[in-house]
């Protein structure tokens, strides 16, 4: 099999070559055990003779045969570098031969200078450090590989500064000023582009066509904001999303300007999650049932965001914020048991900090993007609470609403509880149970009426009658042997969770107080991301930054 030599070959074969010696051995005289020799060499001008004992002639042999392969190689080396060299700039290369524009020798060479010394400094190393060398071998290669990359990068993206301005056609107003040179931070490391920057008088306004074009994100190029923003959003901290891509990646960005620019995209991906919805994404197909579900929980909050508000503190104040999550998945098939099945990722999410008049309409927004109009059966599921009722009611109509089992279950719970005054009651455990099968049987109507007459003229029968409240106001919603029937879910366990991994994960941490904005912008980028639309939002992100330097809009 035939090898191609390159330079980085003839480079590892020049690093095996452990011992040299220039010159060669001539015989002085002859002993009684063999010949005595002196090595003869031409130094500084000069021939230097040097005795070599009779035991060391065969290692001397070895380091001259070592300096003469070593001269060998430099020579191939030397001879690839120059046609390398050639090819680069194109000496003796008729015009009509000549490729397109490649980068300067300098940064195609770069990388291979970088790894030749890595590589001379990991092959020259003692073989007793080597075991502790080696774990850092990696990171130093990584390190060497992303400097010349990040040469490139700066080249490339200068070359298409310069395509994008000199195609450019300013609006109306709007007057050249000059280049301005910026610092762009990528995946690589960090490099300098020089842009056309222009102003408008009049709006006192300044725009940067290039910065468009490319779709940075505040001195950051999209790869690196698109990776900034999925650490900062998915970590439990910007702290740690800091030291993840420190130790992952090797990119050094501090935990404050990944806020800084989480909560610059974060904002437009709430205005994102708001947009109007006209008709089902493209590829949504009918499905047989639709289900949304929604909920809400409390986000720790700073002190001036809650002045004012009432809340369960025992001085009547508030410590959180409520967070609405929305929800639509589908369904298609039940299990062997007819248990429902819920179709695999197909739940999405949408979140709003905002009043709950607010946040039905989201929702109804992103139940017509899944096909809320092609859906054989829509339900709307929630925990029984009348905010969520009224949302259901106000925005999905004709769905089926069924209230969450398990709430249902924790609501039977208190009934008992006021009945008989208290959890330790001895019948409480078997009270309970029954509650919860004859609930699971349609029984919660005639377990109103029971559980009134069993109270009638008791003490407790106030307190029982305000828990039984929950189920009077929810009995068309409780219907579970007919849910389950039909093959649907009773359980809101898919938004319980969304609630915990969306919400609570990265907003609920020990020790965290935000801003309004601050939670709003964060969860935005995690519903995107937990709906796996990641792609989707950043492509049309570019998408409108491309569409600033559109001159024709100018015309309407």
């Amino acid at each position: 099999m035939n090898i191609s030599i390159t330079p980085q070959n003839l480079l590892e074969q020049i690093l095996q070559i452990r011992r040299m010696e220039h010159g060669s051995l001539s015989v002085i005289r002859q002993g009684p055990n063999g010949p005595f020799y002196n090595l003869n060499s031409w130094e500084q001008g000069a021939n230097q003779c040097r005795y070599i004992p009779q035991d060391k002639v065969p290692e001397v042999r070895q380091a001259i045969e070592g300096y003469q392969k070593y001269q060998q190689l430099t020579e191939q080396y030397a001879q690839q570098i120059v046609e390398q060299t050639r090819v680069q700039l194109g000496i003796g290369i008729k015009k009509a031969q000549l490729q397109p524009e490649q980068p300067p020798p300098q940064v195609l060479l770069a990388q291979d200078q970088e790894i030749q010394q890595l590589m001379a400094r990991f092959l020259t190393t003692d073989p007793g450090q080597l075991a502790v060398q080696e774990l850092d071998f990696e990171v130093l290669l990584r390190t060497a590989v992303f400097k010349s990359t990040n040469q490139l990068m700066g080249y490339l993206f200068q070359k298409l500064a310069d395509r994008i301005d000199a195609a450019y056609q300013p609006k109306a107003g709007y007057v050249r000023k000059g280049r301005v040179e910026v610092t762009l931070d990528c995946i690589f490391g960090s490099f300098k582009v020089l842009r056309d920057y222009y102003y408008h008088e009049g709006k006192q306004l300044g725009h940067y066509p290039s910065d468009a074009a490319l779709g940075l994100e505040g001195g950051k190029t999209p790869a690196l904001a698109r990776l900034v923003c999925l650490e900062g959003a998915d970590e439990a901290s910007y702290q740690k999303a800091e030291e993840h891509l420190k130790e992952t990646g090797g990119i050094h960005i501090s935990a404050r300007q990944i806020q800084r620019l989480v909560q610059q995209v974060g904002a437009a991906a709430q205005t994102w999650q708001e947009r109007e919805a006209l008709r089902p994404l493209p590829d949504t197909k009918p499905v047989p049932i639709l289900y949304i579900s929604g909920d809400a929980t409390g986000v720790p909050m700073r002190k001036e965001e809650l002045e004012g508000r009432a809340g369960k503190q025992p001085d009547g104040s508030a410590k959180t914020r409520s967070a609405y999550l929305g929800c639509v998945f589908t369904q298609h098939k039940s299990d062997e048991k007819g248990h429902p099945v819920r179709d695999y990722e197909s739940t999405t999410y949408v979140s709003n900090m905002g009043p709950l008049d607010d946040f039905g309409p989201l929702l109804r927004q992103e139940a017509i993007r899944r096909g809320l109009g092609q859906a054989e059966k829509v339900v709307f599921l929630v925990d029984g609470a009348e905010g969520l009722e009224n949302t259901g009611r106000l925005n999905f109509k004709d769905a089926i609403q069924i209230v969450d089992f398990y709430h249902g279950a924790d609501h039977a719970g208190d009934v008992v509880e006021a009945l008989l005054g208290s959890k330790e009651h001895p019948e409480y455990k078997a009270r309970r149970s029954r509650w919860v099968r004859r609930l699971l049987g349609n029984g919660v109507k005639n377990l109103i009426e029971e559980t009134r007459q069993e109270c009638a003229g008791k003490p407790q029968a106030q307190k029982v009658y305000e828990e039984l409240g929950y189920f009077v106001h929810n009995i068309e919603r409780m219907q579970y042997r007919t849910f389950r029937r039909q093959g649907l879910f009773i359980g809101s366990g898919v938004i319980e969770a969304g609630c915990k991994t969306v919400i609570g994960s990265r907003c609920k941490q020990s020790g965290m107080f935000w801003s309004t904005p601050g939670a709003e912008n964060i969860l935005a980028l995690r519903c995107i991301y937990a709906s796996h639309r990641r792609d989707q939002f950043w492509k049309e992100r570019l998408n409108a930054h491309a569409a600033e330097n559109d001159c024709l809009s100018l015309a309407v």
